[in-house]
This record gives structure tokens, C-alpha cells and sequence, in this order.
């Protein structure tokens, strides 16, 4: 089951995904730096944090795609995000929006550039099971919804 699957919807993932960055620096640029220290209820993780959060998630993606195409049946080593987080305090939604950037962009060459029979390579997570490389896309975009979300209702409250 992919938890992401219901922010993406019938949407195209690989369209989600090559209009993230540019929708991440729209909303970084809407909220300023007083908006990108708010967060949309006490305890969760401010603006700047979803970026450092996304930031870290691309390196994890590009990784892992490429491991899939690489391997046969790649297992999918998981993370925890929140140990991930702890140095976010310290770090620039600035440093965080370029190299969401920079890996993004090549991660989508790699997509484009995936023969047709990759999509349908399997692989496994440990927490999600047997899935497709298509799966780990659709992952990418819906994970890229969900916090795009985040951030407009932060953004909206401002």
C-alpha cells in the first residue's frame, strides 16, 4: 500500500514531480522569513524545516532509484525522518530549496532517461512490501503533495 497514493490522485507523477521545485520556491518566496518559522499547529515542523525535510527526502529518492534500476530486486533501506530532522534548526530554507533543486533535476533526467521496462522492475521496502520502480514514483509525487500542502496552509494563515 502506498500511503501517498491518495495526495496524487489520477495525477500524472511525473508531472507532480517536475513542478515541485518551482512551486517550493513560489511558496519559500511567498512566506518570506518570518512565514518559513510558522507551522501549521505547535509541535509540528515549521516551513523551513518541511524544506530541509524535502531536501533530505530527494537525496533518499535519488538513491534509491537509482539502486532499483541498478539491482535486482532492490530492498529499500528505510530511514527515520525524525533522526533525520534534528539538525534542521541549524539549517537555511535557502541551502534546503537548492538542493531539493539540483537533485530534483536529476532525478528527472534519470526518469526520462529510464527505458520503458523499468517502470515495471520490482523492489521491496521493509514497512511497505513488494513494489514497482513506477510505485517509488508515484511515492515521490504523492510525498511532494503532501508537503506542498503543508505549506500552503501555512501559507494561507499567514
Amino acid at each position: 500500500m502506498n500511503p501517498y497514493a491518495k495526495y496524487l490522485g489520477a495525477r500524472d507523477p511525473r508531472q507532480v514531480i517536475g513542478e515541485t521545485a518551482g512551486r517550493l520556491a513560489m511558496l519559500a518566496s511567498q512566506l518570506g522569513p518570518l512565514g518559513l518559522e510558522r507551522a501549521t499547529a505547535p509541535g509540528k515542523w515549521r516551513a523551513r524545516e518541511i524544506l530541509c525535510h524535502l531536501a533530505d527526502c530527494e537525496v533518499a529518492f535519488a538513491f534509491r532509484l537509482r539502486q532499483a534500476l541498478a539491482e535486482p530486486h532492490h530492498v529499500i533501506q528505510p530511514f527515520d525522518q525524525e533522526a533525520w530532522a534534528k539538525p534542521y534548526p541549524a539549517l537555511a530554507a535557502e541551502a534546503a530549496l537548492a538542493a531539493f533543486a539540483a537533485v530534483r533535476a536529476w532525478n528527472l533526467a534519470l526518469l526520462k532517461a529510464a527505458p520503458a521496462e523499468a517502470w515495471s522492475k520490482t523492489l521491496t521496502h521493509p514497512e511497505r512490501g513488494d513494489m514497482t520502480f513506477q510505485t517509488v514514483v508515484e511515492t515521490m509525487a504523492g510525498h511532494d503533495l503532501n508537503h506542498l500542502g503543508q505549506l500552503e496552509t501555512i501559507a494561507a494563515a499567514a
